[in-house]
């Protein structure tokens, strides 16, 4: 027994330096060389300073909606909800978000919604929307800035974000400079 115990503690304390000491070390260094010291991306609007990469809550009428949020947009409590797609509770809280979706975009039926609109992501953070989430959310902007719809779908398709190198991830668009652009049309 005492042959198992001490090669053990050796190897428990080699761990504890490598991976408390060391990888902390090293994703320290990583992120002082990432854009903005590995602090987020800042976006700076209005006099206010928000992150690019944290999903912003946008309520407004006037404003393209991001996806709900299962940690209410709170960005030090990452994390979905856990209720599975057959929870009572969690079909209530899809229907409920549907539901105030249709009251405040009268020209979508249910089946256009798309389902980002109504469930959240897994982190509670996506400040992504995918360019069918933008669209139909178009009319309702139009109308509550009194603009054209097509000027609002033009700075849509103007915001796209191309997958990386062509080939990985999707089309998207970043809601908070979504909404940063909607502010500068007149």
């Amino acid at each position: 027994m005492k042959s198992n115990i001490l090669p053990a503690l050796k190897l428990t304390l080699l761990f504890i330096l490598l991976f408390m000491g060391l990888y902390t070390v090293v994703m320290l260094g990583i992120a002082q060389v990432a854009p903005n010291n590995g602090k987020g991306f800042i976006v700076e609007a209005d006099g206010k300073v928000y992150y690019e990469n944290i999903a912003q809550p946008f309520t407004d009428e006037s404003y393209f909606w991001s996806r709900p949020s299962a940690v209410n947009y709170n960005a030090a409590g990452s994390g979905g909800s856990n209720k599975g797609p057959s929870n009572p509770d969690y079909l209530a809280m899809v229907e409920e978000r549907i539901d105030s979706f249709l009251v405040h975009n009268p020209e979508i039926k249910k089946e256009d919604i798309p389902s980002e609109l109504v469930t959240a992501s897994g982190s509670g953070q996506d400040p992504n929307l995918s360019l069918q989430g933008a669209l139909v959310q178009v009319p309702r902007i139009a109308k509550a800035r009194n603009i054209p719809a097509v000027q609002v779908k033009d700075l849509v398709h103007q915001h796209i974000e191309k997958p990386w190198l062509g080939l990985f991830g999707t089309e998207k668009l970043n809601v908070l400079k979504l909404n940063i652009a909607l502010n500068s049309l007149k």
